[in-house]
């Protein structure tokens, strides 16, 4: 996968097709007010008298029925006659094609619910009937007079024999946290006898002491041996949920006309505390009693809302790559800001709730909510070519190839090319082989972040409104997908039917092997093999005959690479897995389970 010496360095980092050399072909005038002039490269850019900005990218007149109006303040909008809307973006056929694709999209939603309801996370029966005994639940046994029940519509109640009084909620303290979050990177776990015990993930070890007290729960107890449940961390995700949840509901009213507009004011009307109690969403004219339906396809609407190009918010991460990431070019939206804190609440409650959203974020997007370092390895999954580029930068001598790179970088937005230092007077720095890990490293996270760091800022001011970070800290990037997204159940046969096969046959014992492992673990490890090969444990609705890559279709490959002494390794952009050709099921079982349980995606490119 690493770059060849005809590869170009990508010193201009643009959403467009970046700078092109001189082309004679004969081509329409340009719009009135545009100017085409040559760099002293040779290169051909455009200048826009008008609104006084240069570009790459040949101007194009807009598309039918589209003209640019001005509004009072003096700000540039666009008109679209055929639908009567708005927008701030300058409309292209690319942009029209991709609002047309939307509507697609939208108008097929009907049977994209019908799988998204079947969406799940693992073990929600059994933490349904673990809850129901005192020794595994961990908000403990309820106070003295009180009593559970369930309704006719299998919803728990509470009955207080004190008061003769009857509640939804938890008859512990709700609204306020009873003891304090615990250190980053632990989390705590019960035994079958109700004895709490404290899991380092940093370390990887467990204990009986509580490390915010020193306290232990048990003197000389058994030892635990360490592994990662995320079934043991999504019960006691819910629990710090349920200590912060308010008492009563509240009512969202929204028309599906108007989805985002309506959510966007009812969200930002009430405080952070009421959009902690439950949750009544009404569709005017469809009035009747939410036990969950109403909301459920509310949050699954208006995830898909928030993709609409014409909002400008967020874009795919990549070619053929539909995880999302926030959008540069956002802040030609006036009130962006605005509309990511909005966001930031409305991921939140889905969290909070537990809720799923129908469309997921980029792995990096997830790190950052997990306040985890991203670095160049989370390149490959959003931006391969450019991954590449920088690996053929760290394997190569850069000075032995003349080539003249600098601690700056070029970026264009909406046809406006800007240079980026990297540091101060990166301009005039030159890269060398001495400095280029330096280089690489801030490329990198530049890549990363590009001018989005205020909208992620306004984010997670919305987020921790709702939800503060720290509570999620004890997930991985991969976990939280599952959280936030579900998992479906996966169909073995489908899988198998559409894999192929590099190097192997199918009937070679390794593909054999890996097929009875997949069909030995459960459903959440396959979801972490699924992440592992693919980037997201989302499948298309047509299942893996449908899975894309970064090239357009590609189907899950098995390729035989290495010797039987190395991981497993996987390729994202590729949907491929490099599986050594290991000598027992055994060995092929051990290292395929390290290299999915491995939290920071050891093994990836």
């Amino acid at each position: 996968e690493g770059a060849t010496s005809g590869l170009i360095i990508p010193l201009t980092i643009s959403g467009g097709s970046g700078p092109r050399p001189l082309n004679p072909v004969t081509q329409a005038p340009l719009p009135p007010g545009w100017e085409q002039r040559v760099d002293q490269h040779g290169r051909v850019y455009y200048v826009d008298h008008v609104e006084k900005r240069t570009t790459w990218d040949r101007p194009e007149p807009l598309p039918p029925g589209w003209e640019r109006r001005v509004d009072n303040m003096g700000r540039i909008y666009y008109v679209d006659h055929f639908t009567r809307t708005t927008t701030w973006q300058r409309p292209t056929l690319e942009s029209v094609r991709n609002y047309e694709q939307w509507q697609l999209q939208r108008s097929q939603l009907q049977g994209a619910m019908q799988q998204f309801n079947q969406r799940f996370i693992y073990g929600n029966q059994d933490l349904f009937a673990t809850s129901q005994s005192k020794e595994f639940d961990p908000l403990g046994p309820l106070p003295p007079g009180w009593e559970k029940r369930t309704d006719s519509n299998g919803r728990v109640y509470f009955v207080n024999h004190n008061t003769r009084i009857t509640q939804w909620e938890y008859p512990r303290s709700q609204g306020q946290l009873n003891e304090k979050p615990l250190p980053e990177g632990w989390e705590m776990r019960f035994t079958v006898d109700g004895i709490p015990y404290f899991v380092d993930h940093n370390r990887r070890t467990t204990t009986y002491i509580d490390p915010r007290t020193g306290k232990s729960a048990l003197d000389n107890g058994p030892q635990i041996a360490y592994v990662r449940d995320f079934k043991a961390k999504v019960q006691y995700f819910r629990f710090w949920c349920q200590q912060l949840a308010m008492p009563q509901h509240i009512k969202i009213t929204v028309t599906r006309k108007t989805l985002f507009e309506d959510s966007f004011q009812q969200i930002m009307s009430f405080s952070p505390q009421d959009l902690r109690r439950r949750l009544w969403v009404i569709f005017p004219g469809e009035e009747g009693l939410d036990y969950g339906g109403v909301a459920r396809e509310w949050f699954f609407l208006l995830s898909h809302e928030v993709l609409n190009p014409m909002y400008c918010l967020f874009e795919y991460a990549g070619k053929d790559n539909y995880c999302l990431q926030i959008n540069p070019a956002s802040y030609i939206n006036p009130d962006h800001l605005k509309y990511f804190r909005f966001i930031g609440r409305f991921i939140a409650m889905a969290l909070f709730h537990g809720k799923f959203i129908d469309t997921g974020f980029s792995l990096p997007f997830y790190k950052r909510i997990l306040n985890k370092p991203v670095g160049l390895k989370d390149l490959e999954s959003i931006d391969p070519e450019f991954y590449n580029s920088l690996i053929w930068v760290k394997e190569n001598n850069i000075e032995e190839c003349d080539l003249e790179m600098y601690f700056s970088v070029d970026k264009e937005i909406l046809g406006e090319i800007k240079s980026h230092d990297l540091k101060p007077n990166g301009g005039n720095i030159l890269v060398t082989e001495e400095n280029k890990e330096e280089y690489i490293r801030m490329v990198a996270e530049w890549r990363l972040s590009r001018g989005v760091e205020e909208q992620t800022q306004a984010f997670f001011e919305g987020f921790n409104e709702i939800l503060p970070q720290q509570y999620l800290q004890y997930f991985d990037a991969k976990e939280l997908e599952v959280l936030l997204c579900g998992m479906q159940e996966i169909d073995l046969n489908d899988w198998q039917r559409h894999a192929i096969y590099r190097h192997y046959a199918r009937t070679s014992k390794q593909i054999m092997w890996f097929w009875q492992f997949v069909k030995e673990i459960d459903n959440e490890k396959r979801m972490r093999l699924l992440q592992f090969v693919t980037g997201t444990c989302r499948l298309p609705v047509g299942g893996f005959a449908d899975l894309m890559g970064s090239n357009g279709p590609q189907k899950f490959c098995i390729e035989k690479v290495g010797k039987e002494n190395w991981l497993p390794r996987s390729h994202t952009c590729f949907n491929r897995l490099d599986l050594p050709p290991y000598k027992s099921y055994e060995q092929l079982k051990e290292k395929l389970l390290f290299a999915i349980e491995e939290t920071e995606g050891f093994g990836q490119e």
